[in-house]
């Protein structure tokens, strides 16, 4: 069966995935951004989003990963758009243009149901109103064998892993505080969910963490 990951979730030191304020100007929180300081020179992330030049090594290795043999994503909402409550129209079609970084079904959870919409490049977002478990099903059988990565926000991996339904996690802690916004594991006991550190390595610019469930 795919395995649904978490991969290049990058939190603070103290613990946020995300900073306060999110919003249209600041989409992961203010400070938000700078958890992501790691991977923004990377040759992986350059070749998605800038130039196709960036750097390599330990980073760059673990942002590639975590493109391997994903067959389609999950996201929260506030992953797709800014709003919340009912869609205010259809105009909006996500934070990055018309062709996407995923190339694979992309199933969003929501309250309120909107059509498909089909980007360029092989990302198609479906809006799912029933659920985390639901959302998981229906990505399952998109991904066709393949891995489903859980893509975030903050909020939608702690649901996740509140489940139990998460098998591997690769967590970013980026040298940074952020004081408030979303934390990750707030009222979560990973240890009796079943969870345990399989791995880390620290590179300069952030510590890699490698979580399985048992």
């Amino acid at each position: 069966m795919s395995r649904l990951r978490v991969a290049c979730f990058a939190i603070s030191v103290d613990g946020f995935g995300a900073g306060p304020n999110q919003g249209l100007e600041h989409p992961l929180g203010v400070g938000g951004e700078k958890l992501h300081n790691w991977m923004f020179p990377t040759q992986a992330f350059q070749a998605m989003h800038g130039s196709g030049q960036g750097t390599t090594g330990m980073d760059n290795d673990y942002a590639q990963r975590g493109m391997e043999n994903i067959g389609a994503w999950i996201l929260g909402r506030n992953m797709f758009a800014p709003s919340r409550g009912a869609w205010p129209d259809d105009n909006w079609r996500g934070w990055w243009g018309p062709n996407p970084p995923y190339h694979t079904p992309v199933f969003v959870l929501t309250h309120h149901a909107r059509e498909p919409l089909v980007m360029e490049g092989g990302t198609t977002f479906h809006f799912v109103t029933g659920g985390i478990r639901e959302a998981l099903d229906l990505a399952r059988a998109a991904a066709n064998g393949k891995d489903v990565r859980l893509g975030g926000g903050t909020e939608t991996v702690r649901q996740y892993l509140e489940a139990g339904l998460v098998d591997e996690m690769h967590l970013v802690q980026s040298p940074i505080l952020l004081g408030s916004g979303e934390h990750l594991f707030a009222g979560l006991n990973l240890k009796e969910l079943g969870y345990s550190v399989s791995g880390h390595e620290s590179s300069p610019a952030a510590t890699h963490l490698s979580i399985r469930k048992d």
